[in-house]
């Protein structure tokens, strides 16, 4: 095999069943528009220049997209902003995820759900 020649790639009998389940990419999957990821990377860009968050990683799923930050790219997600549009009419289709697998807020306006990890410290006089 050259580097010129394609590549062909063929599906086993365990990508086969795998697919059956639950498909790896969905073309009408959900995902976040310019308007939310202008939202979270505005509260990203904070955190960053304050240096509390280091690294994100974006994961577009057939019923959900996530936006997951990391302290450090090695570790587990601090937090996970979840869009889930099947929970837009109940519980709102927003929410924060903290690490441990606890949602932290959740609402039907993105910005109302960011606002929790958006906190600002102030003086307190005594």
């Amino acid at each position: 095999m050259s580097e010129t020649d394609p590549i062909a790639l063929t599906r086993g009998a365990g990508a086969q069943m795998r697919a059956a389940r639950a498909p790896m990419f969905s073309p009408c999957g959900t995902s976040f528009s310019r308007v939310e990821l202008d939202q979270i990377l505005d509260l990203y860009g904070r955190k960053v220049a304050a240096g509390e968050w280091r690294d994100y990683a974006i994961d577009m799923l057939g019923e959900r997209a996530v936006f997951s930050v990391f302290r450090r790219s090695c570790e587990f997600p601090l937090f996970r902003i979840v869009k889930n549009p099947r929970l837009a009419r109940r519980q709102g289709a927003y929410s924060v995820v903290a690490a441990s697998g606890a949602i932290v807020k959740r609402g039907h306006s993105l910005e109302n759900v960011l606002k929790v990890l958006d906190r600002r410290l102030h003086l307190i006089e005594a």
